[in-house]
C-alpha cells in the first residue's frame, strides 16, 4: 500500500470519525397566490435510524496528484425511519496540521422516509479544525421526487463504537 493511499484512508477515517453537528430545518414556501389560498401545510418531522456506510478510495485523476487531497464513492444502506440506499461521492481535503481537515459530498438517497417512497439529494460539508468538528448535510432544495417532492431538512450523523446513527430533521408537505 503506497503512503498516499493510505494516508487518504487514514484521513479519510478521522475525518467520518469526527463530524457531527445539528442545523436548523430550514423549510420554504412558496408566495401564497392571493387568489387562490394554498391547500397545502408544511409539517416539520424528525426521523432517526442507523446506517451503515461503504466508502472506497477512489484513483487520482493524474498521477501527479497532491496526496493530501482524496476522492472517494460513498455507498450506503439505511435502517430505521429511512429505510433505503444511497450512493454518492466524496472530495476531501488533509492538512499539515493534526485534527484539521475538510470534505464535500453529494449522495443521492432513493427509499421510504416516515412511510413516503422516492428519492432525494443530499448535500455534507465538513470540517475539522485541530479536531474541533463543523458538519452540515442538507437536502437539495426541490431534488426530492415522487413523495417527497418539496423534501427540506438536514441531517445530523453521529458514530459511536464504530456504529454510524443518523438523525433527520425534515420538512415535508400535506395536502388537504
Amino acid at each position: 500500500m503506497n503512503t498516499g493511499f493510505r494516508l487518504r484512508r487514514s484521513f479519510t477515517t478521522a475525518l467520518c470519525l469526527g463530524l457531527s453537528v445539528a442545523s436548523p430545518v430550514r423549510a420554504q414556501n412558496s408566495a401564497p397566490d392571493p387568489g387562490n389560498p394554498p391547500k397545502e401545510t408544511v409539517v416539520t418531522s424528525h426521523a432517526t435510524g442507523t446506517f451503515d456506510v461503504k466508502v472506497t478510495p477512489q484513483p487520482p485523476e493524474d498521477k501527479s496528484a497532491d496526496p493530501s487531497l482524496a476522492r472517494l464513492s460513498l455507498d450506503k444502506q439505511f435502517h430505521g425511519d429511512l429505510e433505503g440506499s444511497s450512493k454518492g461521492q466524496m472530495l476531501a481535503a488533509n492538512t499539515s496540521v493534526k485534527g484539521s481537515a475538510g470534505y464535500v459530498a453529494i449522495e443521492r438517497v432513493t427509499g421510504t422516509l416516515l412511510g413516503r417512497k422516492g428519492s432525494f439529494t443530499l448535500q455534507h460539508s465538513g470540517t475539522m479544525t485541530r479536531g474541533t468538528p463543523h458538519l452540515i448535510v442538507s437536502v437539495v432544495p426541490d431534488s426530492g421526487t415522487d413523495e417527497l417532492t418539496g423534501l427540506a431538512g438536514t441531517m445530523t450523523i453521529k458514530i459511536e463504537n464504530g456504529k454510524h446513527f443518523y438523525d433527520f430533521e425534515c420538512a415535508l408537505a400535506e395536502t388537504h
